[in-house]
């Protein structure tokens, strides 16, 4: 995808093609590298700089993480193919980049189905080994997962329930196919836009889209779509993704410390994200932004809207094993809370 939705800015790619080697020609040195869609002066540019300065302090540089910010090895697309090739070793995806390597991903981002960051964190606590296992199984290894925002519907007119969207045609971007088929099923207008949401909406193609606060505030959406929807729809994950090859060359001796990093790392993105996503909704606000609040009886509309959806979506757009454990999570959760 063209507009990485967790970051702030609009990404120029430029299919580079990187030399294959894993290990450098001139040393014996372990040589990743790591393709980035995101800015280097983003919460994510400063976390992967900072991990690859440790990795080679702790093997005394016999690990090289070279890592190739800005988007010019390609969209997530691109970057999987890459990946399976060994022409990069790892990339930063987005849950919608990890769904082409395991579908059953997408299951988290079922629309109004997992509402905040508390049932997600409950659900990730619970889930997460499993879903790394789905992941090594395909051949690529999760070394970091972190939460980068929430996906909101921005509209030109006010959106407060389910039918206020349904008279609006809704934008379906092309990097999140999977809430599109949902949205449809759910009897909404769809329409797809391809990579250009604001093209769209300045040509009265669409009059709404859903998009991350950041995506919106950095590609300046908001001054077409001047209302955003309170509720979350659905989380954007992101996470570094090594290819086995890569992940395998890595010595045993430093994994342990190596993951340390990491760790450390992972809960300082997601606090980043989460301030950089504060402040995009503030700066929004500040220039026009309209948010529009939903009170209990509005929000359960749209969850009515969605558990009449779901039994044609688990099973074909959702994973049903997968869905039924989040499900049986989040019900235990909110029977206690």
């Amino acid at each position: 995808m063209r507009k990485i939705i967790m970051v702030m800015a609009l990404m120029i790619t430029a299919g580079i093609v990187i030399p294959s080697p894993v290990f450098s020609q001139s040393r014996r040195t372990l040589v990743i590298k790591l393709a980035s869609l995101i800015p280097e002066n983003s919460p994510w540019g400063a976390a992967l700089n900072r991990i690859a300065a440790e990795w080679s302090r702790i093997t005394n540089g016999e690990i090289e993480l070279r890592i190739y910010h800005n988007g010019v090895v390609g969209t997530e697309g691109d970057c999987v193919r890459k990946l399976k090739s060994n022409q990069i070793q790892a990339a930063i995806l987005t849950s919608f980049g990890i769904s082409v390597i395991t579908p059953e991903i997408m299951t988290l981002s079922a629309p109004f189905f997992i509402k905040n960051d508390a049932e997600l964190d409950t659900v990730l606590a619970a889930l997460k080994p499993e879903l790394q296992k789905k992941m090594e199984s395909s051949g690529f290894y999760p070394i970091a997962w972190a939460k980068s925002g929430w996906a909101r519907i921005f509209s030109k007119v006010p959106v407060v329930i389910p039918p206020d969207l349904k008279r609006l045609k809704l934008g379906s971007p092309e990097e999140m196919p999977t809430l599109a088929q949902a949205f449809k099923a759910m009897g909404y207008q769809m329409v797809p836009v391809g990579v250009d949401l604001l093209v769209s909406l300045n040509a009265n193609k669409i009059e709404a889209a859903y998009q991350s606060p950041i995506a919106a505030a950095s590609t300046q959406l908001f001054g077409i779509a001047q209302n955003m929807t309170a509720m979350n729809i659905a989380p954007i994950m992101g996470g570094i993704i090594f290819n086995r090859i890569a992940w395998r060359a890595i010595p045993e001796k430093y994994k342990p410390d190596l993951i340390k990093v990491v760790e450390g790392v992972e809960k300082d993105i997601t606090r980043s994200m989460a301030a950089l996503e504060n402040d995009a909704i503030r700066t929004m606000v500040s220039y026009g932004l309209t948010i529009n609040q939903v009170n209990p009886e509005q929000e359960k509309l749209w969850y009515t809207e969605v558990e009449k959806a779901m039994p044609s979506l688990v099973g074909s757009t959702f994973d049903r094993n997968l869905y039924t454990q989040i499900n049986a999570i989040l019900k235990q959760y909110r029977d206690t809370h």
